[in-house]
């Protein structure tokens, strides 16, 4: 059996490897978005592994939620990049940035 740690100590590093690649990708917003997706996911493997080893089904409850708010996150901001893509012919987040009013 795999002990607790060994869960958590890979969730830290995915949770730390999306923060690394979003402060090293400032500019592709698909990469932001699979950034916060790895996030998401490191979350949810602590709930798993938390839920696993406190026998509750609570956390796996939560991972179900999680789930579904961020399918329904990365199906709409895709929606809003492709839309972005065929105004500005660009996802590049600088060039978003001058859609400000």
């Amino acid at each position: 059996m795999i002990p607790l740690s060994h869960y958590l100590v890979l969730a830290a590093l995915l949770f730390c490897l999306s923060v690394a690649g979003m402060f090293i990708n400032r500019k592709n917003l698909i990469v932001l978005l699979m950034c916060i997706e790895l996030m998401l996911l490191a979350v949810n493997l602590n709930f798993v592994a938390f839920a696993h080893y406190h026998h509750d089904l609570a956390g796996q409850i939560f991972v179900f939620f999680i789930l579904a708010v961020a399918a329904a996150e990365s199906a709409i901001g895709l929606a809003i990049l492709v839309v972005l893509f065929r105004n500005r012919r660009s996802i590049n987040v600088d060039d978003i940035g001058a859609l400000k009013g």
